[in-house]
């Protein structure tokens, strides 16, 4: 019988873990998860996006994300602006506020890359993020 750490999904489920214990113990000051992080770093690439749009492209459940996005909006990081294709939607933006604790941001998942990659040399680094992005495929697109 195999031993647990034999299973790559096993091991990727680990490092997932130890990553967002990581990123959540850097937010923490500022109140926010890692699930609001990945909404702002989401709505820093594009225009605006639908809720039903988020929860699709981060894999979050709808309801989940009415939830960040109040959570968002309330600290004035994201707002809710009528859709220009659809006034019955609302096109979630980010916010200059949120925009500056992005950038505020930068430095701090550096250091957690860092940290969960400190074992690794910069040419390893560099592969395994080619393998992730591969592996990951069509879920970030």
């Amino acid at each position: 019988m195999r031993g647990l750490h034999a299973d790559t999904g096993y091991l990727l489920y680990r490092l997932g873990l130890r990553s967002g214990q990581l990123f959540n113990q850097f937010l923490q000051e500022s109140g926010l998860r890692l699930r609001h992080y990945a909404v702002l770093r989401y709505l820093a690439g594009c225009e605006g996006a639908l809720q039903r749009e988020l929860s699709a492209r981060l894999g979050y459940d709808p309801s989940a994300i009415v939830g960040l996005v109040d959570d968002l909006e309330r600290i004035a990081f994201a707002e809710r602006r009528p859709s220009p294709d659809d006034r019955r939607s609302r096109v979630v933006v980010l916010t200059e506020a949120g925009r500056a604790f992005l950038r505020d941001t930068d430095e701090a998942g550096l250091r957690v890359t860092n940290e969960l990659a400190e074992p690794l040399t910069p040419a390893e680094r560099e592969v395994l993020h080619g393998l992730l992005l591969r592996m990951a495929g069509e879920d970030l697109t």
